[in-house]
Parts: structure tokens; C-alpha cells; sequence
């Protein structure tokens, strides 16, 4: 059971749009059932899907699943980096969804796996995410663990939710930093006034820790090295947006000034000669402990995009320790 409490900004919307938009994966239509069935209440009241939220109002969402849909295993190329008979660990390239929502249920990663697989996957989150246990935005790349069993499924999310995986990202940013190493600790959570975006908030928040260190930096961006030690959507992004380093490339969480020499404020521009689509960051490394007690860490090679713009911005040379 989750507990969401109305914010000021989000007052008069219907009930039925407002969660829509809180929860991505979940249809209108099956929202509005969950409200007819009592699976959603209102300062403990049932109410209809026209209801107008009031600021302060207290909304328990009990057992909403999204409905069955038929997902189909689909014949698309993956970048295995390892497999044994519990996971696998594969290379998400850039462009691509990990798992279908409402609209869209073909051509993800789930599809993917769904094929590579054949019947061998965790069904804990449904349907709908079998075998996912985390996910890495769309336009992020790199190591994602997929789960072949509950067993694995349940193993592996007791490290994600004890912090004790290792997740190493490696981005590049907007300008230069002073200190060459941090430490972030704030907590995230929805945006006020547009439920897309995430945000360093107090209210309906979690908690978000992000350790970084700059690899190398120019007079115009910083290649920089993250250590995760929460897992929170969009966490990498929201964060170094908060101390005024934003994730270069990132179309939903900064828009720069277009120019001739730099143009990266739509989701697909070039700079340097490059083609970007959304933010420049890659799930370098992740380690995790299987089944059999065994510590595994697996790399991911940086795509060849971030490879090429690394050359070309002069950032490959280490930065002070």
C-alpha cells in the first residue's frame, strides 16, 4: 500500500488523470476500476474518477497492478555480457525502453528478453516486467541484471533494497567542477507541476544518495564517474541538475541555448559532430552476489558515441585524484 498526500499545486485535478500521470505504467481505464473496486481511497472513502483532489488529501493505493496485456517476445539483437542459469546481465543500448507500458508493448527490452529467454523468467512484477527487477532510463545505456526466476528476482532485489550493489555510471556534464569528488544526499521525488519529472523535494520523497568523481574536465564539460548508493528514478540526472551540472544531452531536464558550434537542446542534435539522443550517461559496472554466494562485477563498454565525444571534447586524460 502506498500513501500519496495532494500538494497545493496539483489541487482540482480529477483523481483519475492525477494518478494516471503519477503512475506511468497504469492506464486511465484501469485506474478508474480500481476506484469503482475500492482499491483506491480517499481520506479512507471510496470516490468516483471525477473526484477533484484537495490539497492535503490523503490517497491509499492498495494492490493496483496494471491489467493483463499480451506481450510478445520479439526477435531484437542484445548485447549479452553475462548469463548463467539464475540472470543475465545485458548492454541496453540508447533509444530503447526496458519494459512496456500502456501504448507501447512492442520493441523493449522485455520483448527481447522475452525471445533470448523462451519461458525462463521471473514473473514477480507481472505480466508486464517479467524478469525486471531494475531499469535504467530509455536513453541511458549499459549493464541491466535481468532475472531468469523468482528466486533470483527475489535475491537480487534484497541487495537493490539493502544497497549492496555496486552501481558505477559514467556521464558527461555541463561545466567544471572545484572539488573533484561528493557527495549528494537529497531526497526525490515527483515534480509539483509536471508528473514526468522527478525532483529534489521533501514532500512524497525518498530518500537519494549519489557519490561522484571527476574523471576529467575542460573550460566547458566535466566527464564524471558516479557511485549510486540509492537507486531513485532519473536519480543521476535530478541530482547533478541540483548543484548546476546538468547531464549533457538531457532534453526532459535541461534545455541549453542553441547555437551553430553547440546545438543540444532537442532530444536528437549533434555536438562536436556527434549525434545525441537524451542524456549522455552509460551503467558502466554492476556488481551483485547470485545465487550461489558468488560476488559477480560486469562492464559494459562505453557506447561508441560517448566514445567518440570523449575524444573529440579532450576528456580522456584523468583528472587529479
Amino acid at each position: 500500500m502506498e500513501k500519496i498526500v495532494v500538494e497545493k499545486d496539483n489541487e482540482n485535478l480529477r483523481i483519475d488523470k492525477y494518478l494516471n500521470e503519477y503512475y506511468e505504467d497504469i492506464s486511465r481505464n484501469h485506474i478508474k476500476n480500481c476506484l469503482k473496486n475500492g482499491n483506491i481511497l480517499v481520506n479512507g472513502e471510496k470516490v468516483k474518477a471525477g473526484y477533484n483532489i484537495k490539497a492535503g488529501d490523503e490517497i491509499e493505493v492498495h494492490d493496483i497492478e496494471p491489467e493483463e496485456v499480451d506481450i510478445k517476445p520479439q526477435n531484437i539483437p542484445i548485447d549479452v555480457l553475462y548469463e548463467d542459469n539464475d540472470v543475465l546481465v545485458v548492454n541496453k543500448p540508447k533509444n530503447m525502453v526496458v519494459h512496456p507500458a500502456p501504448g507501447h508493448y512492442e520493441d523493449t527490452l522485455v520483448n527481447a528478453v522475452m525471445y533470448h529467454c523462451k519461458d525462463n523468467l521471473s514473473g514477480i512484477n507481472g505480466e508486464i516486467r517479467p524478469g525486471i527487477v531494475h531499469r535504467i532510463d530509455k536513453n541511458t545505456t549499459g549493464a541491466l541484471i535481468v532475472c531468469k526466476n523468482d528466486n533470483a528476482h527475489n535475491y537480487i532485489a534484497k541487495q537493490i533494497k539493502e544497497h549492496t550493489i555496486k552501481r558505477r555510471y559514467i556521464g558527461i556534464v555541463h561545466g567544471t567542477f572545484k572539488e573533484l569528488t561528493g557527495r549528494i544526499d537529497k531526497p526525490i521525488g515527483r515534480a509539483k507541476n509536471d508528473r514526468i519529472k522527478m525532483c529534489v523535494t521533501d514532500k512524497n520523497s525518498k530518500e537519494a544518495i549519489t557519490n561522484y568523481r571527476v574523471l576529467s574536465q575542460n573550460n566547458r564539460f566535466s566527464l564524471v564517474e558516479f557511485i549510486l548508493e540509492t537507486g531513485r528514478t532519473h536519480q543521476i540526472r535530478v541530482h547533478m541538475l541540483s548543484i548546476g551540472h546538468p547531464l549533457l544531452g538531457d532534453d526532459l531536464y535541461y534545455i541549453g541555448k542553441k547555437s551553430k558550434k553547440n546545438s543540444y537542446s532537442d532530444s536528437a542534435t549533434t555536438l562536436e559532430g556527434v549525434e545525441m539522443i537524451g542524456q549522455c550517461l552509460h551503467a558502466e559496472t554492476i556488481g551483485f552476489e547470485n545465487l550461489s554466494k558468488k560476488y559477480i562485477e560486469i562492464h559494459a563498454p562505453l557506447p561508441e558515441y560517448m566514445e567518440t565525444l570523449i575524444k573529440k571534447l579532450g576528456l580522456e586524460e584523468k583528472g587529479e585524484e
